[in-house]
C-alpha cells in the first residue's frame, strides 16, 4: 500500500509529488502520458515567476526532471475509478488496483466544444483547439480563432505568425483576455475582430476528403446571419473538468469542491490544479494548489498512523 496517490501528472501533480516525497510519504504519481498538463501546449509562457519567456512544453520538461530528481515514481497507465474502502483508497487502472491510504486529484480538464453543427466531423479537418499543434498546417491560410480570453488571444497571436490572415470572433464586446495580449494583438496587422457575434454552423466542403470550408457567424445584435470564408477554426470557450472518476461533490460544470485543506467531501482525497472549483486556472495556482494538498494530506496520513498504533 502506498501512502500517496496523485492522479495527474501535470504541474498541480508534479508539484504535490514533490513536496509529498519530501515529507517522506512513500508516493505514486499516475498519468496517462509521458508528458501531461495543458502547459505543455502552450507555446509561450510569460506570466510564471522566474521565467519572463519559456515555452510551456520546456517548462513541463523542467517540471517532470525536478520531480525524477526528487525521487518521485511515476507510471504510466489509464485511472478507471478512485475509491474509499474503510480506511484505504482503492485506485482502479487498466493495468489492476492500487491502494493508498490518501489520493490526491489532479486530472485537469479539457477544451470544451462550441456544439454547433458541423464542428464533431470536421474535428483534425479543420476544427482544432490547440494553435501549438495543428496551427503549422494552416501556413499562408486564412484561420478563425473563438474566443476572447487569454488562451484564445495568446494562440491567436501565435497563428499571426503563420497564417495569412486571423479573425478574432468573441460573443462579447470586449475581450478577456489579459491587457497586455490585448495590445499586442490589436497592434498585430493581420489579426481582425469580430464581436458581438457566435457561431452558428461550421461548413465543410463536399466529396470524400471534408475540410472546413466556411462558418455561418451569427451576429448578436442584428440576429442576421452572415457566411466567413476559413480554412480553420480554431475553438476556446472554456475547459471541461475532467472528474469523472471519482464520486465527491462537484458543482454543476463538474468541477470538484474542496475545503481550505483541499479536500474533498470524501475523507483522504484532495483535489490540485483546473479541475477542482476555483476563481483562478493558472499555472501559478496548480503548483499552489499541489503543495497545500501534499501538505494537508501528510498531516492526515499521519494522524491515521497514529491511530492505528
Amino acid at each position: 500500500m502506498y501512502d500517496l496517490i496523485i492522479v495527474g501528472g501535470g504541474p498541480a501533480g508534479l508539484t504535490a509529488g514533490i513536496y509529498a516525497v519530501r515529507s517522506g510519504l512513500d508516493t505514486l504519481v499516475l498519468d496517462r502520458s509521458e508528458i501531461s498538463g495543458q502547459i505543455a501546449l502552450a507555446d509561450i509562457v510569460e506570466n510564471y515567476p522566474g521565467f519572463p519567456s519559456i515555452s510551456g512544453l520546456e517548462l513541463m520538461e523542467k517540471y517532470k526532471s525536478h520531480a525524477q530528481e526528487a525521487g518521485v515514481k511515476t507510471k504510466i497507465t489509464d485511472v478507471l475509478s478512485v475509491r474509499s474502502e474503510g480506511a484505504k483508497k482503492i485506485v482502479s487502472t487498466d493495468s489492476g488496483d492500487l491502494e493508498s491510504r490518501a489520493v490526491i486529484i489532479a486530472t485537469g480538464a479539457n477544451p470544451k466544444h462550441l456544439d454547433v453543427p458541423g464542428e464533431e466531423e470536421l474535428i483534425s479537418k479543420g476544427v482544432s483547439y490547440c494553435a501549438i499543434c495543428d496551427g503549422p498546417f494552416f501556413r499562408n491560410k486564412t484561420v478563425v480563432v473563438i474566443g476572447g480570453g487569454n488562451s484564445a488571444i495568446t494562440d491567436a497571436l501565435f497563428l499571426s505568425k503563420i497564417a495569412r490572415k486571423v479573425y478574432v470572433i468573441h460573443r462579447r464586446d470586449r475581450l478577456r483576455a489579459a491587457k497586455i495580449l490585448q495590445d499586442r494583438a490589436f497592434a498585430t496587422s493581420n489579426i481582425e475582430f469580430i464581436f458581438n457575434a457566435c457561431v452558428a454552423e461550421i461548413v465543410g466542403s463536399k466529396g470524400e476528403i471534408r475540410r472546413v470550408e466556411k462558418i455561418a457567424l451569427n451576429d448578436l445584435k442584428s440576429r442576421e446571419i452572415r457566411e466567413l470564408a476559413t480554412d480553420g477554426v480554431f475553438i476556446y470557450v472554456g475547459i471541461h473538468p475532467n472528474t469523472e472518476i471519482v464520486n465527491v461533490d462537484k458543482d454543476e460544470e463538474g468541477f470538484i469542491k474542496t475545503d481550505r485543506s483541499l479536500e474533498t467531501s470524501e475523507k483522504g482525497i484532495y483535489a490540485v490544479g483546473d479541475c477542482r472549483d476555483t476563481n483562478i486556472w493558472q499555472l501559478v495556482a496548480a503548483v499552489r494548489d499541489g503543495a497545500l494538498a501534499a501538505t494537508a494530506a501528510n498531516e492526515y496520513i499521519e494522524n491515521f498512523k497514529e491511530q492505528v498504533k
